[in-house]
């Protein structure tokens, strides 16, 4: 059987650290290590036993043992290191969101059309989950005759860094809508196959300071969020994000059809149909996450939901199942990865989230360019 690739992994904060230990835990070997600082690269790297580590973004690309690259860095430097790292030769994995805003992420899918036959993919991790998989499914069987309405709620009460940084400012990415929302967003049009044509969104910050963040600064990334899409085929979707609700993270995505219903609640999906009484338990995420994550990551899954960190493993077998069949650390089998989300695929997720934010400051519907990405030429 072949070797995996080695592994360079740019961030440190907790969504890097997850996909080091998954990483991992999945036999793939961590070679290089980015962070914003010397210091907290040199940290986090002496306490994963990570050999090599630096502050400077060519350091890692141009590393000997590095062929695939996982970008988990502040997401107003997914584009550049996206980039750089297709241009160099080498695949690479972006967490969500694929960029700050529309022309980020389009200059990503020039990079990759350049280079197609390397991986040029964006980490939503919830179309890995067995429960999304089987809605997909029961929608495209015809489950739920014609689709008229969709339904999510996500409540939450996370705080990602206790002191400033990108995530406290919303002009650097940070906020649920993006967090969140854009898996979301994502997920709806892998289950459903529509995409959003209007969206009329809501967006606002009720906690504006924090134990450490009292002072002339303030957090301005949205904690509250709502929006209506108007989808292509005829479907409606209706979102509330609200960070604000003590408790463990949940989510709810109900699909309302003329022939029944499907809901994705906690880790389980059932269904109903109009000729049935009663609901009844069609699939469950029965995922276990590695015990290196308890053991190394005290208190992560308190501040990652449980579904991003499953959805993010199964993501992970796969990649490296795609990897398995070649002896060139290089080349990937793209079977294994047939329901990852590619960056055309997060350009639509990018465009909708431009378009809520722009309905949240107009106060009125804003219309959602779908562009055609085979006739896409980047900026």
């Amino acid at each position: 059987m072949a070797d995996l690739p080695g592994v360079g992994v740019f961030g440190t904060g907790l969504t890097a650290k997850a996909f080091i230990v998954m990483l991992r835990a999945s036999g793939f070997n961590i070679e290089a290590l980015w962070g914003q600082t010397d210091d907290e690269a040199a940290d986090l790297a002496q306490k994963m036993d990570i050999p090599f580590h630096t502050s400077r973004i060519d350091e890692v690309l141009l590393h000997q043992r590095v062929d695939l690259v996982s970008v988990n860095s502040p997401p107003f430097l997914h584009s550049e290191i996206a980039q750089k790292t297709l241009g160099i030769g080498k695949n690479v994995l972006c967490e969500r969101p694929a960029g700050l805003d529309f022309n980020h992420t389009a200059r990503m899918i020039d990079a990759a059309r350049y280079y197609p036959q390397l991986m040029s993919l964006v980490a939503y991790n919830m179309r890995f989950l067995p429960t999304f998989q089987k809605m997909r499914s029961c929608i495209q069987d015809g489950y739920l005759g014609s689709v008229l309405v969709f339904e999510i709620r996500v409540h939450c009460s996370i705080r990602f860094d206790e002191n400033y940084s990108w995530n406290s400012d919303g002009r650097m990415g940070g906020g649920i809508l993006s967090t969140f929302g854009s898996h979301f967003i994502d997920i709806l049009s892998f289950v459903s196959g529509q995409k959003a044509v209007k969206v009329h969104g809501f967006l606002t910050t009720f906690k504006k300071k924090s134990s450490k963040i009292n002072g002339f600064r303030e957090i301005t990334t949205d904690d509250f969020c709502t929006f209506q899409m108007k989808m292509n085929n005829g479907a409606c979707c209706t979102c509330i994000l609200n960070n604000n609700v003590p408790g463990k993270f949940f989510y709810e995505v109900l699909a309302v059809g003329t022939e029944g219903r499907l809901a994705v609640k906690d880790g389980c999906l059932y269904g109903q149909q109009t000729s049935q009484s009663k609901d009844s338990l069609l699939a469950e995420d029965s995922v276990e996450l590695p015990p290196e994550i308890n053991d190394l990551l005290p208190g992560m899954k308190e501040q990652q939901p449980v579904p991003l960190l499953k959805g993010m493993l199964q993501l992970i077998k796969s990649l490296r199942n795609s990897f398995h069949k070649f002896e060139d650390p290089k080349k990937w089998e793209r079977n294994s990865l047939m329901y990852a989300s590619t960056f055309e695929d997060a350009l639509y997720v990018q465009i909708v989230l431009d378009s809520i934010r722009k309905s949240s400051k107009s106060s009125d519907w804003e219309k959602v360019p779908l562009l055609d990405p085979s006739s896409y030429t980047g900026v």
